[in-house]
């Protein structure tokens, strides 16, 4: 926030400081899509809805999900909430009591430890390293489970790594959480942005077992550029998902009805600009994991999905640039915007100190300059 900050005021002052640090598609939402949204208005669709969401959603939601991700749900185990992050929340309130225990594998999004304490649950961080692509292995899992865990929180394709699990790693994670009786809240908001020609595989595919157990989450922000539309959804078991639209009946009443229209013009709609977008990615992706490994000091491991790449730190640290020493991943994010000009976030916030997260929802053009910028930065 603080790196944020700075970046924007950077920006007001009419300094030509270029951001990565978006965790948003840089597309507009698609053009249906917002017609929708204004069809919605004008035909006075602006009143509550259920609190779990209208039944047209939800079913698209099972429709979207059956054709994506091989998985069978109906309307009645459906939640539509405001945004996925929202979603998360609401899953947490459901099954966490104080004092049990969540594993989260690190590095994590910087919301889901916070989450977690929120509802006097114990984060339990597991830490995965560059060298194991940044996933949680069916060992580490297996080590951290205690008689208190209640629950595992698993982001795939990952924020902030791009890490993707695949149908073996995650075969072996869904056996454990069905042997201990977890359950999983399995965050799977990038899953249509997944590059190599590789297969998106969700957790709640692998059998009955495990999807009972399963909090599927996901939503139309990243697929369909709908960020500011705060529409996003769980798909669980009958008993958890009525826990789960309870509590948003006595919280926010329900989502947004206008949203709700967009969102179902998203789901039933056309999706070849998803394609689109991610082809756009996938080239954006590569051309910056090119960049930074061609610059000496720093490295990037290629992530498998969403549009994030964790730039590596360890040769950086500890030396002096520009005449300040730069001890940790919040030096280097701090004078790089003072002195070269470009805002990533650092790793801190996500439990990976020793690294900074580059976005690629920017323009080729501004990737181009951005890592020219940091050539510069660590030669000059």
């Amino acid at each position: 926030m603080a790196i944020d900050s700075m970046f924007k005021q950077m920006k007001a002052d009419g300094i030509d400081v270029i951001g990565f640090a978006a965790g948003e598609p840089d597309f507009n939402t698609p053009d249906e899509i917002k017609a929708a949204g204004i069809a919605a208005i004008e035909n006075n669709n602006t009143r509550y809805t259920p609190a779990r969401g209208t039944v047209e959603l939800r079913q698209a939601v099972c429709d979207r999900m059956k054709a994506d991700c091989g998985v069978e749900y109906t309307p009645s185990q459906v939640v539509v909430a405001s945004g996925a992050k929202h979603a998360v929340y609401i899953a947490l309130r459901a099954v966490i009591n104080p004092g049990d225990e969540v594993i989260l594998p690190g590095p994590y999004w910087v919301s889901y430890l916070e989450l977690i304490k929120i509802m006097g649950g114990v984060p339990v961080v597991v830490t995965a390293t560059e060298e194991e692509h940044f996933k949680l292995s069916a060992d580490k899992l297996a080590a951290a489970i205690t008689p208190k865990t209640k629950a595992l929180i698993l982001n795939n394709p990952s924020n902030p790594t791009g890490m993707l699990y695949g149908r073996e790693e995650l075969q072996a994670i869904a056996d454990l959480c069905v042997k201990h009786d977890l359950y999983v809240i399995d965050d799977e908001i990038y899953y249509s942005l997944v590059y190599d020609n590789r297969k998106f595989v969700s957790l709640a595919s692998l059998g009955d077992e495990i999807k009972e157990r399963t909090i599927l989450v996901n939503g139309v922000s990243k697929s369909y550029a709908m960020t500011g539309w705060r529409i996003g959804y769980a798909c669980a078991s009958e008993p958890v998902a009525t826990v789960m639209a309870n509590y948003i009946s006595h919280s926010t009443g329900s989502p947004c009805a206008i949203s709700q229209k967009a969102a179902l013009a998203a789901l039933n709609g056309p999706q070849e600009k998803v394609e689109t977008m991610r082809q756009a990615f996938e080239a954006r992706r590569n051309a910056m994991v090119e960049g930074i490994n061609a610059i000496p000091g720093v490295s990037c491991i290629t992530p498998e999905g969403a549009f994030y790449v964790m730039m590596n730190l360890k040769d950086i640290l500890g030396k002096t640039l520009h005449g300040v020493k730069v001890e940790t991943a919040d030096d280097f994010a701090a004078l790089f915007l003072k002195e070269g000009l470009v805002a990533v976030v650092p790793g801190t916030g996500f439990g990976a100190p020793g690294f900074v997260r580059w976005s690629y929802a920017a323009s080729m053009e501004s990737i181009q300059e951005g890592l020219r910028r940091l050539r510069k930065f660590l030669t000059e």
